[in-house]
Formats: C-alpha cells, structure tokens, sequence
C-alpha cells in the first residue's frame, strides 16, 4: 500500500511490523486480535480462518485482513508456533474510552518456538529448549535455556559431541550468527527451526558482562564455565534474544550449568535411535521410556528423559539411586504417600517461572498452594526415613510455610482462572475491599437503611432517595414536609411539589457506589500484585523443591515398573565384568500377547576371557534383540533404575556404541553402506576400555566378500588393538567369523538356538555356545507369506548350490531345474565356472546389492568387471 493511502491505524501497524518483520504480527483491535496483508494469508492458511480484505474507509487499495476473538488466542497461537512462525503480540496499551485520538498500542511479547511460556504451546512432560550455537577456532559452543522451568545449561565440543547434544534436548529452536544457518543445516541438518541473529548478540566480551549483570555476580566461576569461551558466547546470545522478544522479566533463571561429559555414560545419537530410548522406530512400537516413565509429576517426566540420555559413571551416585528405589520397597507406607502426595503436586518448577515473570493466575497459585500442602507431607516422611538418599531429600525440601499461609489467607479457595473476573482475593484482607463488595452487593439495603434512619429522624415518612445523571443521589421530600428538614441537607433543585436534597452521607455512599467495582478491581489486582512479589522471594527453595520432587518421582517411576515387571537390584562396580543372568528385553517383554513370556538369556563378558561374543543364528531367532536388551540392561543399571534380570553385575561402562539395523540416508546422498560404514567408524575412533560396542549384521550393504573382510578386520582390531579391550557382541549372518575363536583367544561363538521338527523351525531364542552354520532364510521368507512357488523354487536352488559347493567350491556344470511353471527349466550357469576369471565375475554379480545399488554404482561395477575382462 502506497504511504499516502494509508490511515493511522495501518500506518501504525506497519510502523509496529516492521520492528519484527519476520514475525506475524497479530494486532489488538477492539474485541479481536486482526492480521493484515502477508500475515493475514499466513494467518488463514495456518489457522483456517476466512481471508477478507480491509477497505480503508474508501480508499482506492484495500489490504488482506484476518482475524479472531481475542479470548480465542490460546486457540491459535499454538497453532502458529507449533508450525514454526514467531509471533508477536501487538495490544492497546490503553482504554479507548478514555481517549478520543488514535489507541496507543504496543508490542508486548514476541513468541518463538523457543521461547514460550504458555501451557497451550508448551508439553507438560518435555523440555521446550531455545538453544544458540557459537563457532568457535577449535571447538562448538552451545547453550541450551528452557525458559518455563528456567534451566539453562552450556557445553563445548566437538562437532559429533555437539551433534549428540542438539539430538538428546531436541531445541525448538536454535539461534546462529547472521549468514551461519546454510552451514548448520549442512551439519546438523535440516531438522531445526534456525534463526540468525546479527553479530553483536555473540559478542564474546558483551556475552560476559551481560551474563555477570544478570546473575548479579562478578565473575563466571563460580558456575564452573569460566574457560569455557564459546559455550560463554553462546548463553549470551541467548540473554540478548530474550531482550529481543521481550522477555526481561528473568529472575527464575538462577544458575548456569556445565554439562560435565565425563560423568555421563556417552551415546551418540545413532546409539539413542537404535536403542529406542525416547522414540520407537516404528509406529506401532514402545521406546524404552514408554514402558518406564510412571513418573506422577511433569517435572519428573522430564527429569526422567535427561537421565536416560545421560546414564551416570559414577559408582557411589548409581548406588544413592539404588537405595532410593529400594526404599520404596521396604516402606510400602512411604510408597503410598508418595502415590497420593507426588500425584497433586503440579508442576511446581513452571509454576514457579510463571509468577517470576508474573504471568501466574490465580488458580494456579493455589496449585501452589497444594503442591506446597503435599511437599510438607513428603518432607516429614522423608526426614523420618530409614535411608540415606530419602533424608537428603528431605533435607533438601522447603514447604514455604509462610508463602503457604500468604496465599491461603490472600485468595478465595476456588478463584476464577483469570484476576479480572473478580471475587479472587478473600474477605479478611483488605478492610475497603471488604467495605466496597458490601457496598456492590447490597447497594439498595444500604440506601434503604439510610431511608427507614431518616425518616425516622426527621418524621417524614414519605421521603424517598433517588439517582439521576445530574447529581447523583438525593432525596427527594414533598413540599408539605420541607420545614422538617435537617439543616446540613443541601438543597440541589426546586421541583413544583417537591424538593431535592443531597447529604454528605450520601456523596460519600455515591463515590464509593460508582466506583466500586473498578475500586474493586484496582484493588485485588494489588494484591494479586503483591503476591506475586512475596512468591519471588522463594524462587530458590521452590526450583530446589521441584528438583528434589522430580528426583524423588523419577525413584519412584522406577520402583512401581521394578514391581510389574519383576525387576532386580543389579550389583554397579569398578569392574570390567558384564555379567547377565536370566536378562530380558524391557520393551519387548511388555509387547508380547497375553500367555506368552519373553525367554531370558545369559551373557557374560569381560576383558580376559570372553571379550567379544560372536552371535550367528537365523532370522527372526532374537539376535537384535539379545544386543539391545544387553544395552538397556547396561544402560537403566547405570541410571540407577532395578533391571529385568535374575542377576545381573555391572561393571561401569563409559560409553555404548552401537551399530543396529540399516537405515538409509539416500536424501543426503548417503547409501545403506555409506551409513553403516560412517557409525563403524565413529566407534572404531572412540573406543575406551569401559565401552560396550554392539554390532548387528555389519557389512550386509556390500557384496558378500568385501563384508566378511571388513567384520573380520573390525572384530581382529576390537581384539588386538593394544590400547583398550572393549566388551563387545557382534551379531553376524557371516558363518565365516567363527572361524576366529580359533586364532583369538579372547573370542567366543554363540548362537541363538533354533530347532527342526518335521520339516518346521522352530525358534528357542536360547543363546547358546557354539557358531550356527545355517540362517534358514528361505523359511523365514515362508513364514512371511512368500507365494510357496517362490518358496519351493528356492529350496531347490538352495539343495543345488549346496551340492556343488561340496566339490571343493567349483562348478562344471549346474543342472537345468524345474522353472515356477514346471516347464523346460532354466540354465543359472551359463559361464564355464572353472575360469579363475569368469568365477571372480560370477561372484561379483552374485553378491551385488542389487536393491541398494545407486545408478553411480552401477556404472562403477561394470567398469570394474570390464577391466577383470581386460586382466586388470
């Protein structure tokens, strides 16, 4: 629209926009919230409201226009966020009664996917992180800041580590510098909502002092970051951003965190897929935290989700949590209260950020108030408890008793969700409060009573009171009675048969009357006000008592799954011994139909006699899930969690690799080999002696031979590396690699066991000791539903090939078969087999991938069988 055409209203709208112009910007307007021209055709795409145009009292251009109640924001801004657009709230900053010119309006809050703070954009069970990256000379800095709990948490590394980081808190937004988001997408992919921001924000010198400013603090070490120059520039970034989008009011954001690598298990991010921690591959599955998370409390369910990704090293901390679970066993009483108390308390931590930004309403001061009854109970119990981990907790524990009264005494048991409803502060507190309700609510006793004392007074009987717009209130007395009226009445107007009045009692009545209501108002909102200044005095021991409660609900998760599901206490140490008895797969256990129970297997490993277990056995017999469920096992041990096992030793484990299943990247170019090439070598180049490797058919995205030689050569250096002895399993369809038992002395082959019984396979899933020689495919592909013609055709093919194999591995000449029709058959030998040249061709072609196979491979391989034509 041109300037010239432009009313004071639009004008003031783009001025507005154009402050944010990437953002949609919704424009208070009266009773609706509008939005005009691109933002209105985002607005009704998005939300699915109609798309009109504004006509502008007749100019010759109109704009596009969309809109919606203002009472339906918590509708549609959801919406908007969840969809990836900032939006910044634009509202009049004053009450058009009172003004005759243009409503002054203002911007009042710029939400982004990262920055939120209300319960219809947040999930009450996850983190909704804002995170910002700084590229350092050697290193990645990266800050993590969950505004609605006030968690804010920093780290440096790698680009794998910080890769691994952006995978386990999954930001809903992530902040670079201007011109970096091309390079992040390369790096991290696609996946996350990138914003840029100028390069002052990631400022190394204006990050520190920024932060120093708001902690109120001198220097940065007492947070232990310091050093940490990147991951400094980082979480400065992040304060200049909340700035930014209008978001000053900080004061629940208390402390600065170092994410301490070295105390956690590590997992890179193919580890957490492949181990389906927090989400199943599949749509129909479970993930691990699926079947564990009976956690009572939104906080503890988030808590609950860091300590899986983040498994601890540390002995004596696994033990505290040990004995926490424990405890609930011993004290079933305990276990009860916890059920109750746990259960009503609400999410204290985001409650506590919703009155540090004084955005907490009245109902959910008294979910305060609640939460605050319930951790009195907890605390007692805790602080009589026979248990170390439970006394600390109850040490830790604050119930705010003088808040607890505060809010009690100051508002009414069941307010209304919102302040400017009214009736939300109790009688008791405020004597004109009080005064002006009764005033509100009996106005005509009150005048009557002034009446009936009058007229009793002066003896005129018929003396009424009235209103009127002129002045007010005033009786009314008929001329016959005039000489009786009291001298300090005031005489306001002469009528033919009556005169009007006015007494001080009355004017003072009359003001308190009038305004009443919005005296009311002006009132409670004080001490709504004043409520939530007193709550910001406890913000510390608050966020300590969510804490601690989200502990406490993450060791009771942990006790009633223990209980179902016949859970044991495993025994942590500083060994290198990872001994399983009778252990089962925590997942796939809960999966099974009705009648059916999970066969439990033993596993044993060590860095002395049995380091590395090969596993060879059939399809569909259990291999995968021997693997995973020995990485649960090892992995809820070292959360602190009881396992499902008979018995089971841990010896610590610092990091868990994994390499399970295929999963192509063919979108970043990436083939079914390229990636499982690219996670064998990320665990090849960081195996410690504590780790725990697993892998599952490594090499099936090659030709068969070039797959046995990269197993054999990743399972000979596992073993004879010389720096370190990673415990290992290797699940294998290669037959070949158990021949290693007999050169390695370290290398053990199991099997998981099947059965043949008339003609039938059946599957023990029984791990035992010993290689398998057979994968029985061809009756996996008949228990699929493989068409039997199909079927019968490979049993013959299969009985052909392993016929002419026993000649010493060479074929003269193969006999024609019986085709699927049943017709002449087929030749499959059509070259002369005993030509060292034509056999290398025959198995270049025989093992190709063909379904993996790019066009560009393709072509490669013929070039590769035309040069052994040509001798090389």
């Amino acid at each position: 629209m041109a300037k010239s055409e432009e009313t004071p209203m639009m004008k003031q709208f783009y001025d507005l926009k154009a402050k944010h112009p990437d953002a949609v910007l919704l424009f208070r307007c009266g009773d609706f919230y509008e939005t005009y021209a691109k933002d209105a055709v985002t607005a009704a795409q998005v939300l699915g409201i109609t798309l009109t145009h504004r006509n502008n009292k007749g100019r010759t251009q109109s704009v596009e226009m969309a809109g919606f109640p203002y009472h339906a924001l918590d509708t549609y801004l959801p919406k908007l966020i969840r969809s990836g657009f900032r939006v910044a709230i634009c509202d009049q900053l004053e009450d058009p009664k009172l003004t005759k010119k243009l409503v002054k309006r203002g911007i009042t809050e710029l939400v982004t996917p990262g920055v939120a703070l209300d319960d219809t954009v947040l999930e009450s069970r996850k983190n909704n992180f804002l995170a910002a990256l700084t590229y350092g000379k050697a290193d990645l800095g990266i800050a993590f800041l969950d505004i609605s709990t006030g968690e804010f948490l920093v780290a440096e590394g790698s680009t794998e580590y910080i890769d691994k980081l952006l995978n386990d808190f999954a930001p809903k937004e992530v902040l670079v510098t201007q011109g970096r988001k091309g390079k992040f997408a390369e790096t991290f992919g696609s996946k996350y909502f990138v914003f840029e921001l100028e390069d002052w924000a990631f400022s190394a010198p204006t990050a520190r002092t920024r932060l120093c400013k708001h902690f109120e603090i001198k220097s940065l070490k007492g947070f232990g970051v310091d050093h940490l120059e990147t991951a400094i520039t980082s979480a400065g970034a992040i304060m200049a951003y909340l700035e930014l989008t209008q978001h000053k009011e900080t004061g629940h954001i208390t402390r600065l965190s170092r994410i301490e690598e070295d105390h956690f298990v590590r997992m890179d991010k193919f580890t957490v897929r492949n181990l389906e921690l927090l989400r199943p591959m599949a749509d129909d599955g479970r993930s691990l935290l699926d079947v564990i998370d009976r956690t009572l409390s939104p906080m503890g369910a988030r808590l609950l989700r860091r300590w899986l990704l983040f498994p601890l090293r540390s002995v004596k901390m696994i033990q505290q949590r040990q004995d926490g679970v424990e405890y609930f066993f011993k004290a079933p009483e305990f276990a009860e209260l916890c059920t109750d108390c746990l259960g009503r308390v609400g999410d204290v931590e985001r409650l506590v950020s919703k009155a540090a930004v004084g955005r907490i309403n009245p109902r959910e001061f008294q979910q305060l108030r609640l939460a605050l009854e319930s951790i009195a109970l907890i605390k007692r119990a805790c602080e009589h408890a026979d248990n170390e981990q439970m006394r600390a907790f109850g040490t830790a524990l604050d119930a705010c008793e003088a808040l607890r009264e505060l809010i009690a005494k100051s508002l009414v048991p069941d307010p209304p969700l919102l302040l400017n409803r009214g009736n939300v502060i109790a009688a008791g507190v405020d004597a004109e409060l009080d005064e002006l309700r009764s005033i509100s609510a009996s106005g005509k006793d009150y005048l009557q009573q002034i009446r009936d004392r009058e007229a009793a007074a002066t003896g005129i009987a018929s003396l009424k009171i009235s209103f009127n717009n002129v002045f007010g209130y005033y009786i009314e007395v008929r001329n016959t009675y005039k000489d009786q009226v009291p001298a300090d009445w005031i005489r306001k107007q002469t009528l033919v048969n009556a005169e009007r009045y006015i007494t001080q009692e009355l004017k003072d009545y009359e003001e308190k009357i009038l305004g009443a209501e919005d005296k009311i108002s002006v009132i409670e909102t004080r001490i709504f006000n004043e409520l939530i200044e007193t709550t910001k005095k406890f913000i510390a021991p608050l966020q300590l008592d969510a804490s601690t409660l989200a502990a406490l609900d993450c060791l009771y998760a942990f006790s009633v799954v223990a209980r179902e599901y016949n859970y044991i206490r495993p025994s942590v140490d500083e060994s290198t011994t990872l001994d399983i008895r009778a252990g089962r797969h925590p997942v796939i256990e809960t999966l099974l139909p009705p009648g059916e129970s999970y066969v439990p297997n033993d596993v044993r490993l060590d860095t002395t006699k049995q380091q590395i277990i090969i596993i060879t056995g059939p399809n569909m017999a259990g291999k995968s899930a021997l693997l995973r469920q020995t990485a649960l096992i090892t992995l809820l041990a070292q959360v602190g969690a009881f396992v499902p096992a008979e018995q089971a030793q841990i010896g610590m484990v610092d990091k868990i690799f994994t390499r399970v299943g295929a999963s192509d990247n063919i979108s970043m170019g990436e083939s079914t080999f390229m990636v499982e090439m690219s996670e064998a070598a990320n665990i090849m180049n960081n195996l410690s002696e504590r780790s725990l490797v697993l892998f599952d058919e490594l090499g099936r995205g090659t030709s068969t031979y070039d797959g046995i030689s990269i197993a054999w050569a990743i399972v000979e250096h596992l073993h004879e590396n010389g720096t370190c002895r990673p415990r290992t399993l290797f699940a294998t369809h290669y037959h070949e690699l158990n021949e290693m038992e007999k050169l390695f002395e370290r290398v053990k082959n199991w099997n998981v066991s099947v059965r043949e019984v008339n003609g039938r396979i059946v599957f023990l899933r029984k791990l035992t000791r010993g290689g398998s020689e057979h994968s029985f495919g061809i009756h996996v592909a008949k228990i699929a539903g493989m068409p039997g013609r199909i079927v019968k055709r490979s049993e013959q093919i299969l009985h052909d090939l392993e016929a002419n194999n026993a000649r010493n591995g060479t074929v003269e000449k193969m006999e024609c078969l019986p085709s699927l029709g049943g017709t002449d058959g087929m030749q499959l030998s059509f070259f002369q087999l005993d030509d060292p040249v034509l056999q290398q061709i025959r198995d270049e072609l025989l093992n190709l991938d063909v379904d993996n196979l790019t066009p560009i491979e393709a072509l490669n391989k013929l070039n590769d069988i035309k040069r052994i034509l040509k001798g090389g």
